[in-house]
């Protein structure tokens, strides 16, 4: 039904990042000489545990990715603890040397660290010995070479000039220049593979020193270059190269002239240029057309890969049409036509905007056709997602195949862990764009399914605040119908004090009763009304402050009105009376229910013939007439209400489910020592049976949890309470012995 759910060890490392707080601990030294506390120092809880290498290398990478990684967490990561060989840190905005200083006794062999803020030169300098004369692989990609204590030619030649070992170097969307090409050309013997791709660098002469051993060249989007041939002459003859990127943005620039752009297009046509290609990268470049790449193909035998984003060439038949006798199964090709184009440039291109926003502009097609699960395609682009966060118009195209790719029964068939991380995904996006609103629609539509707001594991509460947040900024009245379903789920799935944070802020419940009163003016009840009532019914539930805020926003007389307008309309009087019993819950706020003479309405729905609504305007009478000062709000006489209240509840009749979901028993206890009024321990007592007896399994423990056993039998066992209500508070301590014995059976003892 699924697709596989993730491995053991991939849930425990998830489990250890989103709990990384709970397993270690501060230990503070206090010097002898002066009682100083210095700094504190950070160890696991249990300072014994060692892990091996591939769970701590998964960890560290997992736990930056998740920007988790700091100072303090790194500092976890000692040689004692870990062991570490191949270090990859994609987001490092928390890190400083300081923390860095922990990789200085681990023997490292490839470093990769993504967005440093630190110089590299003092990334370099905090390497141990062993690292600086081993290191084979070093990515500074989007990290800086500027120091306030050298200049950057000087940087360069200190940092790097160390580490003879290094094969491979990527310092792309870097500012290392010509100059600096020139230095690590002489000082490092062993590269194999270089990426300057986005730097100053304006000339490949340099490497012709390299010809006969540079492997992997990537110089994408090298916007400083001359771009004359001269420039790229050491293409010419390096023989060695296997993969080669000379990829651009094309429409990065959009107003340049590109038709001199791409001069080194002419070794296409000369069948004996770098004969050994594996992997080429021309995306953003002039078209080539038909006959030169026909050429190009029959003397490139090797070639796997073909980069052609931003082309033409890529539509041409070779590439499309599996008859084609040019048409190479092996051959994996970037562009936009075909799926399999789309999902090779998704994987190849994570980090480079303008071409990630076109794949997916372009598999948003694709992902309309689809009638089965995808989780392949949904994990590249929350990878995408995730490698390029502040890029709006890539979250903007992601939200909108996400969407797609989990609408309707899809979602049914696609394990709950993939739909937690598109949920993520979604809500991370929702945060960091909250004013663009096709962004907003595009993940109210994600959010706002049944399975995933059920089913899927999630911060509920961020959740619920970000859709708030969209309401009360957007008036559009299809987000508006999404983000109230979403809350009215929501709301009743998160803790009562989360709940009284959302519930009690003003600009989200005036907007929640805006909509409400423009319902009401229109007489019109829809999903929309519906559910933003549920949504401020269960907002409410035992929250005094939201209760509060909602009278101040003017949300009682508003109610009135409405349990005065849709008469009958049994599903409207519901809602509005349970939460109207919310308030009459709370002792302090009684008084403003008297205030708008809610008496008389609640004789009328009293009698209702919807149990629903007779069974909440019966609650809400019951708490009222535990106010001593009934007398002095209103006219209406106790004595009678109390005894309407008494028949009515004699005479319901339980219906097949449950009514209503309750997080306590408190507001029941109350009524249930009320030995003063019968009535309205008779309710009290009334409704827990039948929660509990609908279902057991929750309400039975919750009662017991409670202190319920001993509160009933005090009731039961007191000759001066009515026998009615002894009666039901037997049945619940019988409903309670019973549901013990089934959910504690006696086990059988074994006979020898």
């Amino acid at each position: 039904m699924y697709a596989n759910p993730e491995t053991l060890k991939d849930l425990c490392i998830d489990y250890v990042c989103d709990n990384i707080e709970q397993f270690y601990m501060a230990e503070q030294d206090i010097s002898e000489t002066d009682l100083q506390p210095s700094e504190p120092k950070y160890m696991f809880w249990d300072s014994n545990v060692y892990l091996p290498m591939e769970v701590s290398e998964m960890l560290l990478t997992k736990l930056s990715v998740r920007n988790k990684l700091n100072d303090e967490t790194l500092s976890l990561f000692s040689h004692k603890n870990v062991y570490l060989r191949h270090v990859t840190l994609p987001k490092t905005k928390n890190l400083t040397t300081k923390g860095l200083r922990t990789l200085r006794k681990h023997k490292i062999k490839k470093l990769k660290v993504y967005g440093l803020d630190c110089p590299v030169n003092e990334l370099v300098g905090l390497l141990g010995e062993w690292t600086t004369q081993n290191l084979e692989s070093l990515c500074v990609s989007n990290s800086s070479f500027i120091s306030d204590s050298y200049d950057l030619k000087f940087c360069v030649a200190v940092s790097l000039s160390k580490l003879k070992n290094l094969r491979s170097l990527d310092v792309s969307n870097t500012e290392f220049s010509t100059n600096n090409l020139i230095a690590v050309v002489e000082d490092l013997p062993h590269l194999e593979s270089l990426d300057i791709s986005n730097t100053k660098v304006d000339t490949l002469s340099p490497l012709g020193k390299k010809k006969n051993q540079l492997k992997k060249l990537s110089v994408y989007n090298l916007k400083e270059a001359t771009m004359h041939l001269i420039a790229f002459s050491p293409l010419k003859c390096m023989t060695s190269l296997t993969h080669l990127d000379l990829s651009s943005e094309k429409y990065s620039h959009p107003f340049e002239n590109f038709s001199c752009d791409t001069p080194w297009l002419q070794f296409l046509t000369d069948p004996d240029w770098l004969p050994n290609l594996v992997s080429l990268d021309i995306s953003g470049s002039d078209n080539v057309g038909p006959r030169i790449m026909q050429d190009f193909l029959t003397t490139h035998k090797k070639l796997r890969f073909l980069g052609l984003m931003h082309m033409d060439d890529c539509g041409l038949a070779m590439f499309t049409v599996p008859t084609h006798p040019l048409y190479n199964r092996d051959l994996v090709v970037t562009g936009v036509v075909t799926e399999e184009q789309l999902l090779t440039g998704l994987k190849r291109y994570k980090k480079r905007p303008t071409y990630i926003q076109k794949c997916l502009y372009h598999l948003f097609k694709w992902t309309e056709k689809y009638n089965y699960p995808k989780v392949d395609i949904i994990q590249l682009i929350l990878n995408v997602m995730n490698c390029l966060s502040d890029s709006f118009p890539v979250q903007m195209a992601a939200t909108a195949c996400l969407y797609n790719l989990t609408k309707s029964d899809l979602a049914l068939n696609i394990h709950p862990s993939v739909l937690a991380k598109v949920v993520e995904a979604t809500l991370d996006a929702m945060e960091r764009f909250p004013n663009h609103n096709q962004l907003q629609k595009n993940t109210l539509l994600t959010l706002c399914s049944d399975r995933i707001l059920q089913d899927v594991k999630m911060d509920k509460f961020r959740c619920a605040k970000l859709v708030l947040d969209s309401l009360h900024f957007f008036n559009d009245n299809v987000m508006n119908r999404m983000s109230v379903a979403i809350c009215s789920i929501l709301a009743a799935k998160i803790s009562t004090s989360e709940t009284s944070q959302l519930g009690s802020n003003p600009r989200y419940m005036a907007k929640l009763l805006s909509i409400v009163f423009e319902k009401l003016s229109t007489r019109i009840v829809d999903v929309t009304m519906k559910f933003t009532l549920s949504a401020l019914w269960n907002l409410t539930d035992e929250s005094p402050t939201t209760c509060k805020v909602f009278i101040d926003e003017g949300g009682l007389a508003l109610y009135m009105n409405i349990l005065n307008t849709f008469i009958g309309d049994s599903t409207v009087e519901t809602k509005v009376l349970g939460l109207v019993n919310n308030i009459a819950e709370v002792p302090h706020l009684r008084n403003m229910l008297f205030s708008n003479d809610i008496i008389p309405t609640l004789r009328r729905l009293l009698r209702s013939v919807q149990i629903d609504v007779s069974y909440f305007a019966a609650g809400i009478i019951a708490h009222l007439a535990c106010e001593p000062s009934w007398e002095m709000y209103t006219v209406n006489n106790k004595a009678e209400v109390l005894e309407e209240l008494r028949y009515t509840v004699k005479h319901w009749v339980p219906p097949e489910g449950e009514m209503v979901a309750y997080r306590s028993f408190q507001p029941f206890i109350g009524l249930l020592k009320s030995i003063n009024t019968p009535q309205v321990q008779l309710w009290a007592a009334w409704a827990i049976l039948h929660v509990c007896t609908k279902n057991g399994k929750k309400y039975c423990d919750m009662l017991n949890n409670e202190n319920g056993v001993n509160i009933l039998q005090t009731i039961a066992f007191d000759k001066s309470v009515d026998r009615e209500v002894c009666e039901l508070c037997y049945s619940i301590l019988d409903l309670m012995n019973k549901f013990r014995k089934v959910s504690n059976p006696v086990q059988p003892t074994d006979t020898f």
